[in-house]
């Protein structure tokens, strides 16, 4: 039988502003390790350190706008758009609008915080 997943598990985020992140599908909320699926909803003014993980991260903008750092340039990803990491690509993820950004994030393998390597955490 299907299984039914009626809420997601909420994953503490990083960044100087509070960001909720609910886990739907991967390590924390059903056990999959090799996707997870999150909706992120983002303030204004968000910004989290730079990370070079090994997962590759399909993000689709829902609303708002998405501001995606990389050694390549800058993208602004606004609602109705998507845009794809690359496992080892270093970028760094911002909602610097007021109205900050909400974004489903897919990570393939599933995200692990000892495979994002976020500027400044151990690993």
């Amino acid at each position: 039988m299907p299984r039914l997943i009626a809420e997601p598990t909420v994953v503490t985020a990083a960044g100087n502003k509070p960001k909720r992140i609910e886990e739907f599908a991967g390590r924390v909320s059903s056990g999959h390790e090799n996707v997870s699926i999150a909706r992120m909803i983002s303030p204004g003014g968000w910004e989290e350190p730079a990370q070079q993980p090994e997962f590759e991260e399909i993000t689709v903008v829902l609303r708002g706008t998405l501001r995606v750092e990389s050694e390549d340039g800058v993208l602004e990803v606004a609602a109705g758009q998507a845009v794809i990491a690359q496992p080892g690509e270093r970028v760094r993820y911002s909602t610097p609008g007021e109205e900050g950004a909400e974004y489903i994030a897919v990570c393939l393998p599933a995200f692990s915080p000892h495979t994002v390597h976020r500027d400044g955490e151990p690993g």
